[in-house]
């Protein structure tokens, strides 16, 4: 006879390493899950709630964000700290660090009228720096306001062009 119980204890580890990646998995990712599966990661944006209470700032993926930017249809908002921006910057970008939004966005407004579309960007799908500066912007009256998520990271790896300096 054959014995199999270091087959079984193989298996049943395997199996149990194969679940606990699944549960990292999908916990790591449940905010892009859930985009995908309410379809807002795909197809053209849709606007955006107005009401401020519920406003919500809407997610634009890196095909998006390249038409919006090549064809001037949104204000770019480089929502990182001045550092990184003068580092590199996506092209037409103006620097508005979050920590700075409180003068800022004042600035923004007498510049740009709240009908204009603002795209927000800062370090990528782990910086919630983009977000906040979008949620502030769409109570202070924008209409419109989207946010890059993959951000500076997914525009440079992708071979996009990239603005070094102050210069938008």
């Amino acid at each position: 006879m054959h014995d199999y119980s270091d087959l079984k204890r193989i298996l049943l580890e395997v199996l149990l390493i194969v679940a606990l990646g699944v549960v990292i998995g999908l916990s790591s990712n449940a905010r892009l899950l859930y985009r995908v599966w309410t379809g807002q990661g795909a197809g053209p944006a849709t606007p955006a709630t107005t009401t401020t209470e519920t406003a919500i700032p809407e997610p634009v993926m890196l095909d998006q964000a390249r038409e919006l930017i090549r064809t001037k249809q949104a204000v770019i908002i480089d929502a990182r700290i001045r550092e990184l921006y003068l580092d590199g910057h996506l092209p037409g970008a103006i620097s508005l660090p979050l920590e700075e939004a409180d003068t800022g966005i004042g600035e923004l407004a007498a510049g740009t009228g709240p009908d204009r579309p603002l795209l927000v960007y800062c370090n990528g799908y782990g910086c919630p720096d983009s977000f906040d500066l979008a949620k502030r912007l769409l109570e202070s009256g924008w209409k419109r306001v989207m946010v890059f998520e993959g951000g500076f990271p997914e525009w440079h790896d992708a071979g996009l062009p990239v603005v070094r300096g102050d210069k938008p």
